[in-house]
């Protein structure tokens, strides 16, 4: 399967972000894509109060362009994450959508990012409420997504969940900060796959956004073993590989950590 990543550098010009969306998309698939990822936030990146006034339903008009360009392209994309209306605060929610264009999955992202990183404090708790709720997507031949998003990434146990419950591919659509990702993405990523001997897509943000986002970019993806197998430059742009799928079972057979598992001890 060849998958690929889009980098996105959103702000709170919402059709300029869909603009450029439908752009790297389109080019990802004519690069011969099957699964292409958008990264967190990338119809709408602002602060707080602008997400909230510009969150949408499941049926609102980012998620039925992207259900449009899957439509047209035949291709399965991984709507990273909208602000998604709610009665009094919004989820972050990443949607799988099909090649027929039909939702295959909806994951409200569990982890809130509550921290304080290079100067900022950042309280996504204040206007997004928390999903409770793990989520796989089947993506056709056996073959199955985990979703995630963003902080998400820095709980392990949500992953080794993913994969036992048979994940070979694992999302984390992102804005991670510069001030985190410099010391902590790839190194992360990279456990991630290790851990689970599955491949990673991880879609970044990349560049400023008001008031105060600074996203790292270097959008990646990795293979079962670690190995980075993309890596993106600097700007919006879109990354592909090929994921080997009979390599990830070769790995798996000769390393089998996820077999030789001992959940009856862990507790």
């Amino acid at each position: 399967m060849r998958a690929a990543t889009v980098q996105l550098n959103s702000t709170a010009d919402k059709a300029r972000n869909l603009a450029a969306a439908e752009r790297l998309v389109r080019a990802a698939a004519a690069d011969g894509a099957e699964l292409i990822a958008l990264p967190e936030k990338w119809n709408l990146l602002a602060d707080g109060e602008a997400l909230l006034a510009g969150a949408e339903p499941l049926d609102g008009p980012s998620l039925g362009a992207a259900r449009g360009w899957a439509r047209e392209l035949g291709v399965h994309l991984l709507a990273g994450s909208i602000c998604e209306r709610g009665e009094e605060k919004a989820s972050n929610t990443s949607v799988l959508i099909g090649p027929d264009g039909e939702d295959l999955a909806v994951y409200r992202k569990i982890h809130m990012f509550d921290v304080d990183a290079g100067g900022v404090a950042y309280r996504e708790s204040a206007h997004e409420r928390p999903g409770a709720e793990i989520v796989t997507a089947p993506l056709g031949e056996g073959l199955m997504l985990g979703l995630s998003v963003c902080y998400d990434l820095r709980f392990p146990e949500l992953y080794r969940v993913l994969a036992v419950r048979g994940a070979r591919i694992l999302a984390v659509p992102s804005a991670f900060t510069t001030a985190t990702g410099r010391d902590h993405w790839e190194v992360l990523l990279r456990a991630r796959a290790i851990e689970n001997q599955a491949f990673v897509l991880a879609p970044n943000q990349v560049g400023t956004a008001p008031p105060h986002y600074d996203s790292f970019g270097h959008s990646a993806i990795v293979d079962p073993w670690g190995t980075v197998l993309a890596l993106a430059p600097e700007g919006e742009c879109f990354l592909a590989a090929d994921l080997d799928l009979g390599e990830q079972e070769r790995v798996r057979e000769s390393l089998p950590s996820l077999a030789n598992r001992r959940p009856e001890a862990y507790v």
